[in-house]
This record gives structure tokens, C-alpha cells and sequence, in this order.
């Protein structure tokens, strides 16, 4: 007679808290049945053994737990992590240096080149230690982690559990192989992480400007390819619709921006396959013909100064500059100084050694720049320098304005001198600074008849169509025409791509439609899933007839609709429209008085209104004094009055979003050019934190990220101090002194017992949704990744703040950005970089035993170990 087994009592309790140990218990369940149960039980029917491995796991977790609880993670979250992320970041950016100078980069693929010089700059930067075997050897992987399950199981389960060799073996094999091998290949997957980055900034618009620079940029033809393909597809799909009345326009103005989006992919394409790709900056240097800063614009802006800057340090002529600066911040300073003083005096305070300190500034200034001693020495005549020593000698007290007459022959001398301003304006620095500011503008693209009838002349944003020849032309050209007036106070749904990039939007939509990425509906009614559908929005090239106001976010506003007609030099004409608030009429207002004394009496902006400002008689009204303020500011009289004008009027009317320049941190000069004291050999990126920013989180990892990620420390040292003060301020002004405290509340809420049951609750469903364990799901079609690689690189650019572009330059922050993503376009590498932070985790929570010392010896079989070594030794003893 069989006996009936008898019911396992186990003990569910495991972390403390019953929000973990309740899905922590399915895990093991689902683990023991699919791992273990499915094969032992055809062997044996004894459950003894079963409940001996489910109550030695538990002994595990317990034991996990305690020391999980007993961790400080703030340090790990907030500096470990980032270090980490930025080294790694460092050694792929030393990699792509050393493939750059190859002359076949960009005709044949380089992964495997990259990897091995990956690999190559790690132990340069590790010295005793490579990943590259674990990384790149399937065999040596899984060896790998067993030898680390082990250690862990030897540091986390009774003494007697341990030494039970076949207890510890299934368990070993389970944590290594049922685990950490599959989390581990799915988190090192190039296409996984794409559709994750994806995913993470899903709430984002898409950006159409930001659509375009990808396919410009890119030197993949497969990503080209598959966008290509997938604009025919929506082509054939959109011409096999049977619309009428409105919707037929609607449909025509889809297949021109498809008709785009192809014609672009093929250019591109061609441009690559013929191996005829040319570096943007050397096209537009062999143009000649280049947009015109000014002088005076150049010294008021971080980024063009910064290349200013150095031309004028090769040049020699750095003491000119910075005396011009310096007399900048010791005007600023004496003004506000001599303010504060006056309020001082007015409330019967003292105030006498506020005097004596602008006198030793203004002495420093003159010894440091003007005097017989100083070197390098301004060069400016001799009579003005003595007349200003003994002014200094015999004045009391300086005045703000005292360095002025020296400072206008200054400036006169960087303007007019060969050597300097016009020199710089043909210098291949002037070509970047342009880079940086975004004012390159590539040759158009230029549509044709794709055989049925259909026709796209150019793109479908006036910035995008401007060739350089344009760009330098429009400055200049007296037969260049420009017309504008608001055709209409149009209504729709959101403000930060305008309504006309809405059609661009739905474009996007339909080249990126993925399986399990994407999923708008691509096959809806041709405006129903369109921000704003139902409230009459229009699109395209045509004039939209709706009048309202836009709402966003609860924000309302109107939006006018600005139709721009211009005649270039030949005779061709172009046609856009462009979208606008008030409030950027307002800003470009304030900004073109600011620049132009003599406008503030002839432009007249319509003014504010607090209270019913949304009324329809109201709009009609200011849409009718607006027409009258840009017919004005279009009169070829005020052209020919104020021809620098110019630019700032193409600027405003240009089809993209408008950026606001008031406030702009970028636009202030800092008073002082501290030298920096950065020493750039230092291996580990935190070891580059300077200043005494230990004690600021939030500074820490912002500039350890940005460091990095758009390689400052490259750049000009005055520049990368500004943007650390700029930092500052922003963190200051935004926070206060209460960020750290928010971002160490932020670490607690991450590791509180919600969040983790939530994270193990991830988990369980990932590895068993709905309960049964999951397939390994089958690679993806490959179109369907390319697709996936530009919509991730698209949403990427596309979030980047216009503020930051302002702060280091717009070239500057594509190609960082764009680096971040090419570093996770490699599955040794991200493995690389799974294991650099599972290492940081478990030396965090095992932090008196001597990890650092065993991932040492867990990694030496790597033999670029064993050559670095030899070779430091060969070279110490040459020496």
C-alpha cells in the first residue's frame, strides 16, 4: 500500500517584508519546477531532496538580504555607477580615436576592429586587467560565472549546505546558467537595449529635424535601406487609399514627406556606396562662401569665443583677447560693486573698503596686461598706457569705464588686423565654430517625378533647403526677396513640433513602425491618430482654415501661422509655412532691440494683455498688428538701414522651432579666466573631480557624464570651467541646497521594498509570463533592427534640450550623443560593461572581503594581460 506523502511546512518568510517574499516565492517555485522537478521526478518520488535545495535557496536570500540591508547604496548609485558608465565610456572613445585614421572606415564594416581596439584601450587603462576572454569566449563565459556562483554561494549558504557538493552544483548551475547567462545576453543585445531606449523616452514627440540629421549623418546603408523600404511600403499603402474632398490633401501632403524621406535614403545611399563622402566641414571650407558673425557677436557667445579663443592662442595674440575680456568682468563687477555701495551709504553704512578693492583689481588688470612687466604684453601705443598708469596713480578711485579708450583700440586692433578677426573668418576654426552654432547648412536635396505624376521639390522645412550658397547669399544678396505675413491664428494640439511637423510626425510613425517597438497605428484614418485630430488641424503646404488656440499641458496660447515667400538670386522661389506664439515674437523683439539702438523707435511690438487674451475680436486684432509689425520689419528701408538685420529676420521665419535666446546662460560672459588644474592622465574619470565638487552629487555626476560624453576635457580648459559655473548656477537656481537631499530621498524610494518586490515582480514576468517559462525569442527581421537603430538614435537627439546645444554647440552635442549610441552597438562590449557594473554591486555589498582582488585573478587568463605586463616590464627595464 502506497503512503500518501506528507505536506512540506516551509518557512515563506525571506526579506522581512511580505511585498518581496511573495513574488520572491513564485521565482523559486518556477525555478525549482522548470530546473529541477521536470527531470527528478522521474527518477524519484522522495520530495526530501526537493525541500533541502528550496530551503537552501531560501537560506540564501535570507542571507542576501541582511547584507543588502546593512549597504550604504547612495555612494554606488551616485558615484560608483556613473564612474563606471564614463570609464567605460572613455575606453570606447580612445578605441574610436585609434580607428578614425583609417582610410577604409567608412567603406567596410569595423565591429570586430572595434572590439579588439576596445579590448586593446581597456587594459591600458586597467593595467592588471582585461574582460576580454569572458567577453568575446562562450566557454570562458561560462566558467566565468560559475567560478563567481560559487564564491557567492560560499559567501551566502551554511557551512553544511556548501560542502553538499551535489546541493552546491545544481545550484551553481542553476544562478550561472538559468539566470546570469540569459539576464546577461539579453542586456548586452544591441537590439534589446535600442528597443529599450526607446521605450524609456516613448512620452517624447517625434522630431522631425532631428529624423532628418540621422539620415544625413548616418554611414550605415542597411539602416538606409530599410527606412527606404519601408517609406515604398507606406507609398504603395497611401496611393491605394480611395479618398475624397479634404482627405485627398491630407493624403498628398503624407506622400510628399514620403517622397522626401526616399529621395533623401537614395542620396545618401548613392553617396555612400560610391565611397565619394565628404567631411561637411571640408565641403563647406571649399565653398568659400560662409555665413558672417561679427566680431562683436563672437565675444558675447561661449561657443564662438571658445574657437576664437584658440585661434587667437596659435596666433599669439592671446593677452589681447583675454585683456578684452578681463576689462568686460572688471566693468561688470565695478558697476555692481559701486551700486551696492551707493545703497550702503544710503542707509548710513560703511562701505569704504569696497573702493580700495576695485583699485587693486584695476591695478592687477594694468600690471598683468599693460605694464612693462607683463608677458605677454598688449600691444597698443604707448601714450595711451602711460596715460592710463598715471591715471591709476593719481585717481583715488577708478571708475568702471577707466580701461575703455584701451579697450576700444583693442577690439579695433582684433577687428581690422589681418592677423586676427579676418585671418580667423578664413581659418578652418571659423568652419567649426559654424559646426558648432549650427549654421552649415548641406547642398539641398532636390525631388523629381517618381513616375507617377507625383513631384517633391525640395524639403519640406525651409531650413532643411537652404544650401550653402544660400545660407551665405541671404546675408548679402540685394536680390534676394523676402515676404511674410500670418495668414491665419491656426489650432492644434501641441506646440513643440508645430502643427505642420504633426504631418512630418506621422511620416516618422510609419517609417518607424516596429513589431513590439513601435506601435503607432499606421493604419488608421489618415488624421484621426494626429495630435490635435477633430479640431480641424491641417497640414503640409496648403493654408489651414481653423481659428483657435492651442492647449498644452493646460497651457493655452495662440499659435499664428506665418506664410514666408522668397525669391532667391536666380530667380527660383520658395514657400513655407512657419508657426509662432507671441511670446516668440516677443523674445525676437527684445533680442533685435538689444542688438539694434535705433530699432526700438521705429518697431512697435502690439503689448501685452493679462486678462481675456484668448477672445477671438482680441486675436483678429494683435494677428492684424502683428502683419503690420513684420511689413515693416521686411521694408527693403529698414533692409538697406540695417543690414545685419538680416539674419536674425531669417532666423525668426525659418520653418523650425523657435529657440529663445533671452536668459540664455551661453549669452554671459564670466568676469574671471581661472586656469584650470585638470591633469588629464589620470586613468579612472573620477579621478579628474576638481574644484571640491565631492561634497555636490548632483555637480559630480553631471559633469562626470558630460566630460565623457562630449569630451570637454579635450576642448578649451576656460570653456569647460564656464560650464561647470553654468552647472552650478542651474543646480542652484533650480534646487537650491535641497537637490542632494532629493537625490538621496530618490536612492532610498529606488531600494525601498516597493520598488524592489517591483523589480522582482519584472522579473518573474519576463522569465515566466503568465506563469510558464519563456522561449528564447527568435532574432528579429533585419530591416525591422535598422529601423529600431534610427528611430532609438532619432528619440536620442530629439530629447537633447536646445539649452545644451546653446552651452557646448550643436555639433558637439550630436556627436556625443551619437557616440553614447554607437558605444552600445557592440554585444562584447555591453557585456563588458554588465560585468564592470555586477563587480561594482558585489564589491559594494560585500565590501570586507576582497573582490577587487578576486576579478583579478577570475580575469587573467586573458592573455592581452600577460602581453601589457611584459611590455611594462621590457619597458622599465630599457630605462
Amino acid at each position: 500500500m502506497r503512503l500518501e506523502p506528507k505536506p512540506i511546512k516551509i518557512d515563506r518568510r525571506l526579506t522581512g517584508s511580505h511585498y518581496i517574499d511573495e513574488p520572491l516565492q513564485q521565482v523559486i517555485q518556477f525555478a525549482l519546477r522548470d530546473y529541477i522537478q521536470y527531470w527528478y521526478y522521474t527518477l524519484s518520488e522522495d520530495e526530501s531532496f526537493l525541500l533541502e535545495i528550496r530551503q537552501t535557496v531560501q537560506n540564501a536570500l535570507v542571507q542576501f538580504s541582511t547584507r543588502s540591508k546593512d549597504v550604504d547604496w547612495q555612494p554606488y548609485f551616485t558615484t560608483r555607477l556613473v564612474d563606471d558608465f564614463a570609464t567605460h565610456l572613455r575606453v570606447f572613445r580612445k578605441a574610436q580615436d585609434r580607428l578614425e585614421g583609417r582610410e577604409d572606415c567608412k567603406q567596410r564594416d569595423l565591429s570586430e576592429e572595434m572590439v579588439e581596439s576596445f579590448f586593446e584601450a581597456e587594459v591600458e587603462m586597467e593595467r592588471n586587467i582585461c574582460r576580454d576572454v569572458v567577453c568575446t569566449s562562450s566557454k570562458d563565459e561560462e566558467g566565468f560565472l560559475r567560478d563567481l556562483c560559487e564564491v557567492l554561494l560560499y559567501l551566502l549558504l551554511p557551512p553544511g549546505d556548501f560542502h553538499n557538493k551535489n546541493m552546491r552544483y545544481f545550484l551553481r548551475e542553476i544562478l550561472a546558467r538559468g539566470v546570469l547567462l540569459p539576464l546577461i545576453n539579453q542586456l548586452s543585445d544591441p537590439d534589446y537595449i535600442n528597443q529599450f531606449v526607446i521605450w524609456m523616452i516613448r512620452d517624447s514627440s517625434c522630431n522631425y529635424e532631428a529624423f532628418m540629421n540621422i539620415l544625413k549623418l548616418t554611414d550605415k546603408v542597411a539602416e538606409l535601406e530599410a527606412v527606404k523600404d519601408k517609406a515604398l511600403e507606406e507609398l504603395q499603402y497611401l496611393r491605394s487609399l480611395d479618398t475624397a474632398g479634404d482627405d485627398i490633401n491630407v493624403i498628398k501632403n503624407q506622400i510628399n514627406s514620403l517622397l522626401f524621406v526616399k529621395k533623401v535614403c537614395e542620396t545618401r545611399i548613392q553617396r555612400l556606396n560610391s565611397g565619394k563622402e565628404v567631411d561637411a566641414l571640408k565641403l563647406a571650407a571649399n565653398f568659400g562662401k560662409l555665413c558672417i558673425i561679427p566680431l562683436e557677436h563672437i565675444l558675447v557667445h561661449n561657443i564662438a569665443l571658445q574657437f576664437f579663443m584658440d585661434y587667437m592662442q596659435a596666433a599669439g595674440a592671446q593677452a589681447e583677447l583675454f585683456f578684452w575680456l578681463t576689462v568686460e568682468g572688471y566693468r561688470v563687477t565695478a558697476q555692481q560693486q559701486l551700486e551696492v555701495m551707493e545703497g550702503w551709504e544710503r542707509d548710513g553704512k560703511k562701505g569704504g573698503g569696497t573702493k580700495g578693492l576695485l583699485k587693486a583689481a584695476a591695478l592687477g588688470v594694468y600690471e598683468q596686461y599693460l605694464s612693462d612687466k607683463a608677458s605677454p604684453r598688449v600691444q597698443v601705443d604707448e601714450a595711451s598706457v602711460l596715460k592710463l598708469g598715471e591715471k591709476l596713480q593719481k585717481d583715488g578711485d577708478p571708475t568702471p569705464e577707466i580701461f575703455d579708450e584701451i579697450q576700444r583700440k583693442v577690439y579695433d586692433m582684433m577687428l581690422r588686423d589681418d592677423r586676427y578677426y579676418p585671418s580667423f573668418r578664413q581659418s578652418p576654426l571659423y568652419v567649426r565654430m559654424l559646426a558648432e552654432l549650427d549654421m552649415l547648412k548641406e547642398p539641398s536635396y532636390r525631388g523629381s517625378d517618381d513616375g507617377d505624376g507625383e513631384s517633391f521639390n525640395g524639403s519640406p522645412t525651409g531650413s532643411i533647403n537652404l544650401s550653402l550658397d544660400d545660407l551665405s547669399n541671404s546675408c548679402h544678396d540685394d536680390n534676394l526677396q523676402l515676404h511674410a505675413f500670418i495668414s491665419d491664428t491656426e489650432m492644434c494640439g501641441y506646440y513643440s513640433t508645430g502643427p505642420k511637423n504633426i504631418t512630418l510626425s506621422k511620416c516618422l510613425d510609419v517609417v518607424w513602425t516596429l513589431d513590439g517597438v513601435l506601435s503607432p497605428n499606421a493604419r488608421q484614418s489618415p488624421d484621426s491618430s494626429l495630435p490635435g485630430a477633430g479640431l480641424g488641424v491641417g497640414s503640409g503646404l496648403g493654408l489651414l482654415g481653423a481659428i483657435g488656440v492651442c492647449n498644452d499641458h493646460g497651457k493655452t496660447y495662440a499659435l499664428y501661422a506665418i506664410t514666408v515667400f522668397r525669391r532667391n538670386h536666380d530667380g527660383s522661389e520658395e514657400t513655407w509655412k512657419t508657426y509662432r506664439r507671441y511670446s516668440d515674437f516677443h523674445d525676437f523683439h527684445m533680442r533685435i532691440t538689444e542688438q539694434f539702438d535705433n530699432l526700438t523707435s521705429i518697431l512697435k511690438l502690439p503689448g501685452k494683455k493679462t486678462f481675456n487674451n484668448m477672445d477671438r475680436d482680441f486675436l483678429e486684432k494683435r494677428k492684424k498688428d502683428l502683419n503690420t509689425y513684420l511689413q515693416l520689419l521686411l521694408n527693403p528701408e529698414m533692409v538697406k538701414a540695417c543690414p545685419n538685420l538680416v539674419p536674425y529676420v531669417y532666423d525668426f521665419l525659418e520653418n523650425k522651432q523657435y529657440s529663445k535666446g533671452k536668459g540664455d546662460f551661453a549669452r554671459k560672459v564670466p568676469p574671471m579666466l581661472p586656469k584650470s588644474d585638470i591633469d588629464p592622465e589620470h586613468c579612472r574619470v573620477s579621478a579628474q573631480l576638481d574644484d571640491n565638487v565631492d561634497d555636490n552629487i548632483p555637480l559630480r555626476v553631471m559633469l562626470l557624464l558630460m566630460d565623457e560624453v562630449f569630451d570637454l576635457k579635450e576642448r578649451n580648459q576656460w570653456l569647460r570651467r564656464n560650464i561647470k559655473n553654468l552647472l552650478q548656477q542651474l543646480i542652484r537656481a533650480t534646487y537650491g541646497d535641497t537637490i542632494n537631499r532629493k537625490i538621496v530621498d530618490h536612492v532610498d524610494f529606488m531600494t525601498a521594498p516597493e520598488q524592489v518586490a517591483d523589480y522582482v515582480k519584472k522579473f518573474r514576468d519576463s522569465y515566466w509570463p503568465n506563469g510558464i517559462l519563456a522561449e528564447s525569442p527568435p532574432r528579429r527581421d533585419k530591416n525591422i533592427r535598422m529601423r529600431t537603430r534610427v528611430a532609438a538614435k532619432t528619440n536620442l537627439l530629439g530629447i537633447m534640450p536646445d539649452e545644451l546645444k546653446h552651452i557646448i554647440g550643436a555639433d558637439t552635442t550630436r556627436k556625443g550623443i551619437l557616440r553614447v549610441f554607437d558605444m552600445f552597438q557592440h554585444g562584447p562590449m555591453n557585456r563588458r560593461l554588465v560585468y564592470v557594473l555586477l563587480e561594482g554591486f558585489l564589491e559594494t555589498m560585500f565590501p570586507q572581503y576582497k573582490f577587487p582582488e578576486l576579478f583579478v585573478k577570475l580575469h587573467s587568463r586573458s592573455p592581452r594581460t600577460t602581453r601589457y605586463t611584459q611590455k611594462l616590464k621590457s619597458t622599465s627595464l630599457k630605462r
